[in-house]
């Protein structure tokens, strides 16, 4: 989860980590069945009785990233010094002598090997987020402590060059809004209706095992693999759920844990951005005041209010009939259930870059308003292809698949509506659209519940008051919940996600320091924007 920041189909590391964001924020009663994946490693015993020895004690054939002639990810990881290998994991840890998967990992080894620490393993979040690409942007951000690690990065289980998972869906992702009207809240419950069924028609057999709990026995397969006793860890929005999950259902195999953009395991959901609308009203006021310093180059308004108000006439003129934009070949219409999402989107990073980027958006917008046709800039055609074509079906296929097999839904449609309804005075841009129904309410139900915090961990959890996606309050809440862990607060950013992408050194070099010591701070710190 970087828990939607904005989608754009990325190519670097950190825009990969951008577009996983859309994640969590895209969709995101039985008992929990124990931890199957408990058995200890060849470096600390056997595996016995188990069944999953030979998953924990198996070889890793590391070579070369580089799949295809034009493999260009590859080839960039390769001149890093970067390698690949699949780990084989079982579907069901039920049955692990049954059918098997495999999940792509990376490596980029210590050079200071005098002084090496372990292995830290890498997650973006998303659900349904890629780090195979990503250790070497997370050296770079380590600093001198980066030579001390082997860093692993690894595409979970049905992501990326994982075995892959994909339901031929018409969208990319089903996360939009319900509109003005009942209208377009019964064509989004058919869309969500659907969705689900395509993905029951494609992949029934492996749904019930895209879930958190079976990454994170993946992950512990992975340390196995790599002959580490423990493992320490790196997780952003969503992976700090994961590494959260972790944690519990494996104490005593990790080492350092760092958590940035914490969520609160017990909001965990498929309508988890139900809490996140007072910050992201926040965030979008404050790109308001920045965008009216910039009337002269977008034209949007001279105040806050101007400016808010100018996104007002869009969404009622959206309301009336779709806005067309862009030129041909790359021409998209868009109505009120579509323009809320871009919003969210886009305000989940409070720099200049960001904020530009979504001025650009509602610039055109407002000029579509007025039937003048402009040319979309590369970023936002590629933004707008992944979010209204199904290019990226295989991508809101399984961010929907881990969110759905975690928790459950309601299922009842006319509880979202009245839930609609009911928030729309107070919230009229973002209620619609954190309230609306999904494809988890026609799913079937998980297999196991949701993990519960039943042990502490000294995590240091790294959090930006103005978070719009995993909201301060969430990481606050874990905080709480993992009463050795350390809160490092970063004041007054509306920005989510921090460590190494964000730019701000007091908190690079928290972190840094306590992945080179090992030593949580004393006491809680903060940082200031």
């Amino acid at each position: 989860m970087r828990y939607a920041e904005k989608i754009r189909i990325p190519h670097s590391p950190a825009a990969a980590r951008t577009a996983a964001a859309a994640g969590l924020a895209l969709a995101v009663g039985l008992t929990a069945t124990p931890a199957l994946a408990t058995p200890t490693t060849r470096t600390a015993g056997a595996a016995a009785h188990s069944g999953l020895d030979r998953y924990y004690d198996q070889r890793l054939a590391w070579g070369t990233c580089v799949q295809s002639p034009d493999d260009t990810m590859g080839r960039d990881l390769d001149q890093a010094g970067v390698q690949c290998a699949n780990v084989t994991v079982p579907l069901d840890y039920a049955a692990p002598r049954g059918r098997t998967i495999t999940v792509a990992v990376s490596r980029l080894k210590a050079t200071d090997t005098r002084h090496r620490i372990g292995a830290i393993l890498l997650n973006n979040g998303g659900p349904g987020g890629t780090a195979l690409d990503s250790p070497p942007v997370i050296r770079t951000a380590m600093k001198k402590v980066g030579a001390r690690y082997d860093i692993i990065g690894f595409d979970p289980r049905f992501v990326g060059r994982s075995t892959p998972l994909d339901c031929g869906w018409p969208v990319s992702f089903p996360w939009f809004s319900a509109g003005a009207g009942r209208a377009g809240f019964d064509r989004h419950v058919a869309l969500s209706k659907s969705l689900a069924a395509k993905c029951r028609a494609t992949n029934a057999s492996v749904l019930p095992h895209v879930t958190t709990r079976n990454t994170a026995r993946d992950m512990d397969v992975i340390r196995g693999a790599l002959g580490e006793r423990k493992i320490s860890y790196l997780g952003y929005s969503y992976g700090t759920y994961l590494g959260t999950v972790y944690t519990q259902m494996f104490p005593g195999r990790y080492d350092r844990v760092v958590l940035d953009g914490a969520i609160d395991p017990r909001a965990y959901g498929p309508r988890l951005l139900k809490d996140a609308v007072r910050e992201n009203e926040q965030a979008l006021s404050a790109w308001a005041t920045w965008m009216a310093g910039h009337h002269t180059t977008y034209g949007l308004g001279r105040t806050r209010t101007a400016v808010l108000a100018t996104i007002d006439r869009v969404m009622a003129k959206a309301a009336r009939g779709p806005l067309t934009v862009g030129t041909a070949p790359d021409i998209f219409r868009l109505d009120d259930t579509h323009i809320p999402t871009l919003l969210f989107m886009g305000v989940a990073d409070d720099t200049d870059a960001s904020r530009a980027f979504l001025a650009e958006q509602v610039s055109v917008l407002s000029k579509a308003t007025k039937g003048q046709q402009s040319s979309l800039s590369p970023e936002f055609t590629e933004q707008l292809r992944f979010a209204l074509t199904g290019e990226g079906s295989a991508f809101g296929s399984v961010q929907t698949a881990i969110l759905c097999g975690d928790a459950a839904a309601p299922r009842n449609p006319e509880l979202y509506w009245r839930d609609i309804e009911r928030t729309r005075a107070a919230h009229p841009l973002f209620g619609p659209l954190t309230e609306n129904i999904g494809p988890c309410a026609f799913w079937n139900p998980p297999k196991e519940n949701p993990t519960r915090i039943r042990h502490d961990a000294p995590a240091l959890i790294v959090a930006a008051t103005g978070d719009p996606r995993t909201t301060y309050r969430g990481s606050v809440a874990l905080h709480d919940q993992l009463p050795s862990s350390r809160l490092l607060t970063l004041k007054g950013a509306n920005r989510h996600a921090l460590y190494g992408e964000y730019g701000n050194a007091c908190v690079d070099t928290k972190v840094n320091r306590y992945l080179a010591t090992g030593r949580l701070p004393g006491k809680d710190e903060v940082c200031v924007k």
